[in-house]
């Protein structure tokens, strides 16, 4: 008798529903008497190459295959809000299979007899489970289990004949300790996730290491732990890998030939891909006197990511780029975001861009959207174009001068003429910069230049912004706005409330405009409660978002605005690509027009990993800066109170822009009284007085680049300020920092 091939039993054993015996297949395959024992060698074969595992009471399944009922996690929904899981156990070292979770419907339900049973992320279930093909399954819930154990990443540490976490997250307070038989494949050092599964109401929690992420190494691990803290995809499926490698250029076919136009980029110097270039000329039409026309083109990636297909799906992912001091988590593959998609000098590339003319005032007059064909007259830095403005051309800039650097000013100060009339609120913020070598390590901070190159271009890619807003206004197709709502009223209360404190006016909530936050800071400017005011107005504003419903953007006082300029790195402006390119008929890569999006899901999405980026970017810059400052534990710095609460103050280094607490036990030995409404503590016996905006020195006592933290103890304050001055009557007793009976004890417990 002849034996089933070894690709027959697999399939045989793949297309069960339930594992299988010896006795299952034997009989399938009609197999009797002394075959059996050459039936079962071969399924120990298949058994020690893998190919399937052996389970209960001698039975085997694919290997990888999930059992018909078992325990899940559900981990997230995709942008049709569809749940999805994983196996709650997996020991393989494979890639757990996708599993797809179906919604369960309760019978008798509508009889007011059974309460439906609901489940979403975050839960753990028992479930039924049915393969789906493609190596993928679907689950059907049966009873909702106790929530999934916390899952904490941090260090690994060892403590003797135990392991240790050291958290990531600097407000986890809990002692965390992993069995040694829990360690899994951890390593001193090493950044691992670990699942907290005993956590006592006294003493340490209980962890056992379920993934190990690598080496910390210092500096140049510091952006891995908030990839995967906040969770960030940064692998590529094989599908998007493999489209974007069979990118090729676009043909001119029905563009627009733009590669007669010196069109130019102008970044940072660090930057490597380019998806915005511009133009600038005097507009020719005598009822414009002192007109211009401005060209803004930016790279048609809708042409390479077409909606549904693989890169589209990763991009969806990910939402935006993600920018950290030593790497780049991109939106797109390499092959797009530094190749065909990258506004290179020299180089055809495929863009949308945006015709606009504008009056000598700035006022825009007219615009239009096209598809075209350009190739970039030079890649310039923002730094280059200033200095050639200024004076001191190098060999690039020099033959530009004439017929593209200066037009493209002239056409600023009308836009920044505009921009003035209009009210936009402008704060005045630094920014610091993180300098990298390439290994990762840390070389210094130091804050971001602000020419008027750099305001160019904003304005450049606000007045293209506007243009994009207005035609999608105008069509039939959905759009995805940037919107930015007024300030809460709670909040204008609250800064009015401080801005008495300096004898300073502000409208009420209703009546409050950009302009009229514009007129505070401008009268605080230059003197010393400038920071103050800039970070408390700051405090105030609403955050933006993407939405489908235009509600205007308050801080740039426009009532149309959505994102266009920057479609390699954000999602929200492939989006508004496509919507521009089916409502103006501009070819393919638009929206299909029988299916029309979810625009309400997808602007919550990628509101949420904008937020998610931004978050992650601070706290890795957090943690560099805590890394750059630890050999110098124990040094005098000078810098500003930017926050006031009842365990303590948080400090800004002028020097490095690091943040920091000051807890109240680190201040002259004293009770501190919190007055919330002046944003100070206010010390009863000395008088020391400390508020948002004051200047102080500090002694930096701790650091910790696993948080990001940082530990600060008062040394002094800038000279005149209010020291011992305070009234002796008590402060406002809002809120305290401890019982008012007698000064809190000072404890040096965080000093090293």
């Amino acid at each position: 008798m002849t034996l089933p091939s070894k690709e027959e039993i697999l399939a045989f054993i793949r297309d069960s529903k339930t594992q299988v015996g010896k006795r299952e297949i034997a009989r399938a395959f009609n197999i009797q008497g002394p075959a059996k024992i050459a039936l079962k060698a071969l399924l120990k074969n298949l058994t020690n190459d893998g190919d399937v595992e052996r389970g209960e009471k001698r039975r085997v399944g694919q290997a990888g295959a999930l059992p018909p009922v078992d325990v899940i996690d559900i981990t997230h929904t995709d942008k049709d809000g569809d749940l999805f899981a994983k196996p709650a156990k997996w020991e393989s070292t494979a890639p757990p299979p996708v599993i797809f979770v179906i919604q369960p419907k309760a019978r008798g339900f509508a009889k007011g007899k059974y309460k439906p049973l609901t489940v979403g992320v975050g839960d753990r279930v028992l479930a039924k489970i049915l393969p789906a093909g493609d190596d993928s399954y679907e689950a059907r819930p049966i009873k909702k289990l106790a929530a999934a154990p916390t899952r904490l990443l941090g260090v690994f540490e060892l403590e003797g004949d135990r392991g240790r976490l050291r958290p990531v997250d600097k407000k986890y307070r809990h002692e965390v300790i992993v069995a040694r038989s829990d360690f899994g494949p951890a390593l001193p050092g090493d950044l691992v996730a670990v699942e907290v599964f005993d956590v006592p109401k006294y003493g340490p929690q209980r962890g056992r290491v379920i993934e190990r992420l690598g080496p910390m190494n210092a500096s140049k691990n510091l952006s891995l732990i908030a990839i995967h803290a906040q969770g960030i995809p940064h692998t590529f499926n094989d599908q998007a890998v493999a489209q974007a490698a069979h990118a090729k250029a676009a043909p001119l076919g029905d563009r627009v030939d733009l590669r007669q136009i010196p069109l130019v980029t102008i970044d940072g110097e660090d930057a490597r891909d380019f998806d915005d270039a511009v133009f600038a000329e005097p507009d020719t039409d005598p009822a414009n006197a002192g007109g211009w026309h401005l060209l803004v083109a930016i790279a048609d990636v809708a042409w390479y990511v077409r909606a549904g297909d693989a890169l589209d799906r990763d991009a969806y992912v990910r939402g935006n780029s993600v920018y950290f001091p030593d790497r780049v988590v991109p939106m797109l593959p390499e092959e797009l975001s530094n190749g065909w998609c990258s506004l290179k000098p020299h180089e055809d590339r495929p863009v949308l861009a945006a015709h606009m003319w504008i009056n000598a005032q700035g006022k825009l007059l007219r615009h239009k959207i096209i598809r075209g064909l350009m190739r970039s007259e030079a890649r310039l830095t923002y730094t280059q174009v200033q200095a050639a403005r200024d004076g001191t051309p190098d060999a690039i800039t020099a033959p530009l001068m004439e017929r593209v650097i200066n037009p493209l000013y002239g056409a600023y100060a009308a836009l920044e003429e505009a921009r003035s009339k209009r009210g936009t609120l402008e704060l005045d913020l630094i920014e610091r910069k993180i300098m990298v070598d390439r290994e990762g390590n840390i070389l210094g901070v130091e804050p971001r230049a602000r020419y008027d190159s750099h305001k160019l271009i904003e304005e450049f890619m606000i007045a293209a912004n506007v243009s994009a807003a207005e035609t999608l206004s105008t069509s039939a197709y959905p759009g995805v706005y940037r919107v930015h709502d007024k300030p809460d009223p709670e909040r204008i209360d609250g800064l009015r409330e401080a801005l008495q404190t300096l004898d300073l006016k502000f409208p009420n909530a209703g009546e409050a405009r950009a302009a009229d936050f514009n007129r505070v800071l401008a009268q605080v400017r230059g003197g010393p409660h400038v920071h103050m005011v800039n970070t408390l107005v700051l405090r105030t504003q609403a955050q933006a978002v993407y939405s489908p419903e235009n509600i205007g953007h308050f801080g740039l006082a426009l009532k149309k605005y959505v994102h266009f300029t920057s479609p390699i790195r954000r999602y929200s402006d492939l989006l508004v690509h496509r919507a521009l390119i089916a409502a103006q008929k501009l070819g393919d890569g638009g929206w299909n027009p029988k299916q029309d999006p979810d625009l309400v899901a997808i602007c919550e999405y990628i509101s949420m990993t904008e937020r998610r980026a931004a978050l992650a970017e601070r706290q890795t810059v957090d943690r560099f800066t805590a890394s750059y400052l630890a050999d110098r534990t124990g040094a005098i710095f000078r810098g500003r109170i930017n926050g006031v609460s009842r365990f303590g103050l948080f400090v800004n280094l002028d020097e490095t822009g690091a943040d920091g607490i000051l807890p109240m036990r680190n201040l002259p030995q004293d009770f501190y009284d919190l007055d919330e409404r002046a944003h100070r503590v206010v010390g009863r016996r000395r008088g020391l007085q400390l508020r948002v905006g004051d200047v102080v020195d500090v002694k930096l006592l701790e650091t910790d680049e696993v948080t990001g933290g940082i530990v600060f103890e008062y040394s002094g304050r800038e000279a005149g300020g209010r020291e011992g001055t305070a009234p002796r009557q008590k402060a406002p007793r809002q809120k305290q920092s401890g019982a008012p009976k007698k000064p809190p004890h000072r404890r040096t417990k965080h000093r090293r």
